[in-house]
């Protein structure tokens, strides 16, 4: 079954995550309640290709999730802010941030100190 298949689903989880439930939409969510406004910044960021980045933010501004907003002409440049809608994912995406940091914790490599 496809994402968009979801979108008219009797569950509104399912049709939730028909939206929103791919890593790179969750991610560019997450930068922009982290203050992330600009194309460069998603894509260095989040580590997506421009060609899904500019494929994910179309979908989030067509869904009413992000604004976009002008902030410089030629060559055309823009900003992506979240709306009140796209806002009200914030507590679902921080009680992921809290899952993750209670059940997944970093693992960091533990680099060996010179021998004595």
């Amino acid at each position: 079954m496809k994402w968009r298949e979801l979108e008219d689903d009797w569950c509104p989880v399912a049709r939730t995550l028909s939206l929103v439930g791919d890593r790179w939409t969750l991610l560019i969510l997450r930068d922009c309640l982290l203050g992330h406004a600009r194309f460069d910044e998603f894509a260095q960021s989040t580590g997506a290709t421009r060609h899904i980045l500019a494929s994910r933010l179309k979908r989030l501004v067509s869904a009413g999730l992000l604004d976009r907003k002008l902030y410089q002409e030629r060559p055309n440049r823009y900003e992506y802010l979240l709306t009140e809608r796209g806002l009200e994912l914030a507590p679902a995406l921080e009680t992921f941030r809290d899952w993750g940091r209670t059940h997944l914790p970093v693992r960091r490599s533990v680099q060996a100190g010179p021998k004595e």
